[in-house]
């Protein structure tokens, strides 16, 4: 029987982290046999958000999505739809997704990769296993449809399309965009997109399909053949070929630039109604390196040269407490964290060079996280690295917060010469965002959530490796400004999901089973 805990994805819980879900952050995972009942409070999220499981990789099957309407009396801020679609994007995995984790956590080797991807839970008429199965969507020529795309794969960002249809993005993340027009999209694991088509094309049948985009090389992964299918059917008498059509404007799993193309024009609608309020005087400023590393570990059978894969930001790679940091915090219980998470590197080299110092600093385990006061305005500059030579996008979320993506670009983040090109007009305000491979993506937002939030790597076997962190943010100086009473229940801390085993951890672990 699986523990588990669920985390509303998008949702800020304003001064409610109790019911933000992640495992040994914000609560203790829920046992079996047992229940817990969220509190879910919304506030200016409107459009396409999700749920899922937050403990070990249990989302991969524990998941959907929440659809947030304008408010009664209000309107979309485009032409209001006939109808809508909901289309989770999912993978599929041959064995037990936790006992595959924990053989590879324990062996020190690579995670698993799924075996297929589903729309819906099809993976369609390229999988043998699902042919003539596949996800069905029918459709009324002539009428305009809001398609609610939901990236819930693992570890995968994609390209979508639908053959012969065009897009109008207009929503992600829970806020409007600025309409862009196009005929595919790259969305990472954890964001959301609202797309306006319009069935416009000959009565028949359309495949929408999505395909894999990577930074990694095909060698690494393994599957540059993942093109997971649904259809999308027209009622009535059919004038089109079968099998259905193939999008032809869907990119290859290694073009960069088609991904580049499409996420350089998502701009916040920035209205009247919709305003951007993008903090300018910054009290706080971060530079976090996301890295791929490795770690010593004797104890581990598949490790190289006694290393295990990691992962870390600034060098320190997260370890999960046996209490959850929530109750640390609120009730003062000492030696579960510190507050020493460094706002900087260790040290600055060429971080996406080939070749690197011999004697760059080492990663470390630790349960370190960062403090803000309430109402500091922060700004973070994530650098891409290719440490190993495994340099791939990081789409990093952060909990509690919608925050603005002001910059991004290739290389090194330059101080002097970067800010100036920062858009503080109409940046994108996003929950989950894709730091570049081997570059860089600058966000800004201001602390005004208090409560204990987690920031990770929406991989998930970046998040296992230990790609994650938590803010503290303080009260403020009223009662409408500090975290809210916790709840009567709050589930009881037992054995803690470690990020990754340490070498007395793994040998405690097979002594129990």
């Amino acid at each position: 029987m699986l523990i588990t805990t669920t985390s509303l994805h998008g949702v800020k819980q304003p001064r409610n982290p109790w019911s933000d879900g992640p495992e040994y952050i914000t609560q203790c995972p829920i046992q079996p046999g047992t229940n817990f009942t969220y509190e879910v409070i919304f506030s200016d999220e409107e459009g396409t958000l999700w749920w899922h499981a937050h403990s070990d990789w249990t989302r991969a099957t524990v998941h959907g999505a929440i659809v947030v309407l304008p408010a009664i009396g209000s309107t979309y801020p485009f032409p209001e739809p006939d109808g809508d679609e909901v289309v989770v994007l999912a993978a599929w995995y041959k064995g037990n997704v936790k006992e595959l984790v924990d053989e590879a956590m324990f062996e020190g080797g690579d995670l698993p990769h799924s075996d297929a991807y589903t729309i819906n839970g099809e993976p369609g008429d390229f999988c043998d296993c699902s042919k003539g199965s596949a996800y069905r969507w029918i459709v009324d020529y002539g009428k305009t449809y809001l398609l609610r795309v939901v990236n819930g794969i693992m570890n995968a960002e994609v390209f979508f399309a639908v053959a012969q249809h065009n897009f109008t993005v207009v929503g992600m993340d829970g806020h409007y965009i600025k309409p862009i027009a196009t005929d595919y999209i790259m969305i990472s694991p954890g964001q959301t997109m609202d797309i306006l088509l319009t069935a416009n094309q000959s009565l028949g049948s359309y495949y929408m399909a999505a395909r894999q985009f990577s930074s990694e090389d095909i060698s690494v992964t393994g599957f540059d053949h993942a093109n997971v299918t649904a259809i999308l059917e027209y009622r009535g008498n059919s004038t089109s070929p079968s099998p259905p059509s193939f999008p032809s404007t869907l990119p290859m799993y290694l073009d960069f630039y088609a991904a580049l193309q499409f996420t350089k024009r998502v701009r916040s609608l920035a209205s009247q109604d919709y305003p951007v309020n993008v903090p300018l005087n910054i009290t706080t400023r971060m530079f976090v390196t996301a890295s791929m590393n490795t770690m010593i570990c004797t104890t581990c059978s598949e490790g190289i040269d006694n290393e295990i894969l990691a992962s870390s930001l600034n060098n320190i790679s997260w370890v999960n407490p046996h209490t959850d940091v929530l109750q640390a915090y609120y009730r003062n219980i000492s030696g579960v964290y510190t507050t020493d998470f460094p706002d900087f590197p260790p040290s600055f080299f060429n971080f996406t060079a080939d070749e690197f110092p011999d004697n760059i600093d080492l990663t470390v385990q630790g349960t370190k996280l960062k403090v803000l006061n309430y109402n500091e305005s922060v700004e973070i500059v994530f650098q891409g690295t290719n440490l190993l030579k495994g340099s791939v996008n990081h789409p990093m979320h952060l909990h509690g917060y919608s925050f603005y993506v002001v910059g991004t670009g290739h290389g090194i983040f330059n101080n002097e010469t970067d800010p100036k090109e920062f858009n503080l007009v109409d940046p994108p305000e996003v929950t989950t965002f894709g730091v570049p491979k081997i570059g860089w993506v600058a966000i800004r937002f201001v602390a005004k959530n208090p409560g204990v939030w987690f920031w990770h790597c929406h991989l998930d076997r970046h998040m296992s490796w230990g790609m994650n962190t938590v803010f503290i943010v303080k009260n403020g100086g009223t009662v409408e400004t500090s975290i809210r009473q916790p709840p009567a229940y709050m589930p009881s801390c037992k054995v803690p999901l470690k990020s990754w085993p340490k070498n007395e951890d793994v040998l405690e672990d097979r002594a129990s089973k």
